[in-house]
């Protein structure tokens, strides 16, 4: 990830302002920065949406395809996550630094994302053992600056609540196979029920205290970081550790804690907002650089 070079004098500024509860850019340890989302953005996908969470901007696309089931869950679908960290996002993506980020990110979002505890895989199943859908994340990193995994867990979620997968038909050939169609009616489709999808909270651990939502600068002042994926009823699903320092086990109680606290909250104004979104439907105004 981008980083970014303080000096001292920078860097005991920031602490101390971090143990005073006060940030650079006015906000408290425990805010967010301001959020704009947007959904059906992309037209060659069954779902989409752009976040921007500051200055850093993501683009997610879902595209719905039929695959067949993994052996050790014949009837269950699955979910596949590709993460583009463009060089325009920041010149520290250009090469193996892009491509080694990325497949980090990749590994978090398929151990947070794809379990029947987020996603409901069996509505993912079309034939037991034979086919079942495979929603294939793709993610974009259009501009950084820090906080990826929050934005990008926030833009899935969008993104899942925006997908329409089409109605499937099954019948039998004259053989007694089995033939596959789908409705090419748009408005002959499955939702996703997205309602226990989690978001990701990232904590990072500066001096004595820890912040939600961490920019750059504040980046570089953090020995290590908590990821933790809250559910709308503030169930932890999943923690990382980030960062090549130690984090003593009351810090880790105290993270987990401010993690469950904040991530609880997300979800509700969220999907309050991708509601309200929906509701508008071509009368919406399109605020996205695709619009």
């Amino acid at each position: 990830m981008a980083a970014v070079q303080l000096s001292e004098a920078e860097k005991v500024y920031l602490m101390h302002g971090v143990r005073d509860d006060l940030r650079l850019d006015g906000r408290r340890c425990e805010d967010y920065r301001h959020m704009e989302i947007e959904t059906d953005v992309v037209s060659n996908t069954d779902g989409s949406a752009k976040i921007s969470l500051g200055h850093t901007d993501v683009l997610v696309g879902v595209k719905a395809e039929i695959g067949k089931p993994k052996p050790m869950v014949p009837d269950e679908g699955y979910l596949e996550f590709f993460v583009d960290c463009s060089a325009n996002a920041t010149p520290e993506f250009e090469g193996r630094g892009g491509e080694e980020l990325g497949v980090e990110l990749s590994n978090v979002l398929y151990k947070v994302f794809n379990n029947r505890h987020s996603v409901d895989l069996r509505s993912l199943c079309i034939c037991p053992g034979e086919n079942c859908w495979v929603l294939y994340v793709d993610v974009l990193l259009l501009q950084c600056d820090g906080n990826l995994f929050d934005a990008i867990s926030i833009a899935i979620k969008a993104a899942l609540f925006n997908t329409r997968i089409p109605k499937v038909h099954i019948s039998e050939d004259e053989e007694g196979g089995k033939e596959i169609e789908l409705s090419d009616d748009p408005y002959d489709c499955v939702r996703i029920n997205v309602e226990n999808v989690p978001c990701i909270v990232s904590l990072c651990k500066i001096g004595h205290r820890h912040v939600v939502d961490a920019t750059l600068q504040e980046k570089a002042c953090s020995v290590a970081s908590l990821l933790i994926s809250v559910t709308h009823k503030g169930m932890v699903t999943c923690v990382r550790k980030l960062g090549r320092g130690s984090l003593d086990p009351e810090s880790i109680f105290e993270m987990t804690e401010a993690g469950k606290r904040v991530g609880k909250t997300l979800h509700a104004p969220l999907m309050e907002l991708l509601q309200k979104e929906e509701s508008l439907g071509k009368k919406r105004q399109k605020v996205g650089f695709l619009g």
